[in-house]
C-alpha cells in the first residue's frame, strides 16, 4: 500500500459522534427509565478508543501522506469534514469525563481552539468565492453550525454557561445564513450519488443546536423545556420524515463510512427526546423518545457492522485525493 492509500479522511470523525451520541442517549435513558449505566460507558470508552485511533492516524496522514492531506484541505466537499477533528476531541471530552475530568476540561480546550479556529479558516477562505455552486452540499454545516453548537454544549456540560451561549450564537446565526443556500442548491441542482449521503448532515443543526439549549438552560435536570426547546425537536422530526421520504434516492449510493453522516443527527434526535422526558414533559414524547431511543441504537448498529465489514472486504477507503483543487 502507499502513504496516501492508507491515509483515512476527516470525514471519519464522524465515527466518533455518532459513538458519543449513542453513549449520551444511553446516559439520558438511565435517568429517564432506569436503565443500567455500565452499557452507556461501555459505548463512551469505545468511542474514545476511535477517537484515539483515528487522530493517530490523521496526524500521521499529516507527516507520511502530507500531498493526500493537502489535497482533502483544498477540496470544495471535503475540507468541510477537517473541522470534524475539533470537533470529534470535544466530544471526546464528553465521553471521558466521568473518569478524567482533568484531561476531559483539557480536551474541552483543544477542541473549542480546533474547531474555532478551522472554522474562520475556512469561511474566510470560503467569502473569496470561486466555488462551484453544485460543490455546496449540507457538509458546508460542519465548520462553523456544527462545531460552535458542540463546544456550546460541552462548555454549558462543564458549567461555562455564560461561553457557551456565545458559541451557541455564533452556531445558530451561521445555520440560518447557510440554510437558504443549500435549499435553494438541493432544489435547483442535481446532486450526483456519491454526495447523497451528506443529507443526513440536514438533521444534525436543529436537533444538535437543541442540544446546546437544553444544557444552557438547566441540562438534563432542568425544568420542562420551553417553547423553543420544542420548535428546534419539531423541525428535527420535520427533517428525519424528509430524510426517510429521500432515502431510496440517497440509498442509490452503496453503503459505505459516508453513511455516518446520519448518526450524529439521528443520536441528538433521541437524546433530545429523552431529555424532555427527564425534564418532565409527559405525552407524546414518552413513547416517541423510545422510538427515536430504538431507532438510534439500530441505526450505529447498521453502521458499525458495515463500516467493519467494508474495512474486513478492503473497501473501507475512499480512493485517493491527491492532485485535486
Amino acid at each position: 500500500m502507499t502513504g496516501s492509500r492508507i491515509a483515512i479522511p476527516a470525514s471519519f470523525f464522524g465515527i466518533v459522534l455518532g459513538l458519543v451520541g449513542l453513549g449520551d442517549c444511553w446516559r439520558a435513558a438511565s435517568k429517564a427509565w432506569g436503565l443500567p449505566h455500565t452499557l452507556d460507558e461501555r459505548v463512551m470508552a469505545f468511542a474514545f478508543g476511535v477517537w484515539v485511533l483515528l487522530l493517530v492516524l490523521y496526524v500521521g496522514k499529516w507527516v507520511w501522506a502530507r500531498e493526500e492531506a493537502l489535497a482533502e484541505l483544498r477540496h470544495p466537499v471535503q475540507s468541510c469534514f477537517v473541522g470534524l477533528v475539533g470537533v470529534a476531541t470535544l466530544l471526546a471530552a464528553v465521553a471521558i469525563a466521568p473518569q478524567a475530568k482533568s484531561l476531559a476540561l483539557t480536551l474541552f480546550v483543544v477542541g473549542a481552539v480546533l474547531q474555532g479556529g478551522y472554522g474562520l479558516w475556512f469561511v474566510g477562505r470560503q467569502w473569496q468565492g470561486e466555488r462551484e455552486p453544485g460543490t455546496a452540499t449540507p457538509a458546508l454545516y460542519l465548520p462553523t453550525v456544527a462545531g460552535n453548537f458542540v463546544t456550546a454544549f460541552v462548555a454549558a456540560y462543564f458549567g461555562y454557561v455564560e461561553l457557551g451561549a456565545l458559541f451557541f450564537g455564533a452556531g445558530l446565526l451561521s445555520w440560518l445564513a447557510l440554510e437558504s443556500l443549500l435549499l435553494y442548491r438541493l432544489s435547483f441542482l442535481a446532486m450526483a450519488p456519491p454526495l447523497r449521503p451528506t443529507l443526513g448532515i440536514l438533521l444534525a443543526p436543529p436537533v444538535v443546536g437543541c442540544v446546546a439549549y437544553l444544557f444552557l438552560t438547566g441540562g438534563v435536570s432542568g425544568g420542562k423545556p420551553d417553547l423553543f426547546a420544542q420548535a428546534l425537536l419539531g423541525y428535527g422530526l420535520l427533517q428525519l420524515l424528509l430524510l426517510v421520504r429521500l432515502l431510496p434516492w440517497i440509498l442509490q449510493q452503496p453503503f459505505g463510512a459516508s453513511y455516518w453522516a446520519f448518526s450524529f443527527g439521528v443520536t441528538a434526535l433521541a437524546f433530545d427526546a429523552i431529555v424532555f422526558v427527564v425534564r418532565g414533559q409527559t405525552g407524546y414524547i414518552e413513547w416517541l423518545s423510545m422510538a427515536l431511543f430504538g431507532l438510534a441504537n439500530v441505526l450505529i448498529a447498521v453502521l458499525v457492522a458495515g463500516t467493519l465489514w467494508r474495512l474486513l472486504t478492503g473497501k473501507l477507503l475512499p480512493p485517493p485525493l491527491a492532485g485535486l483543487k
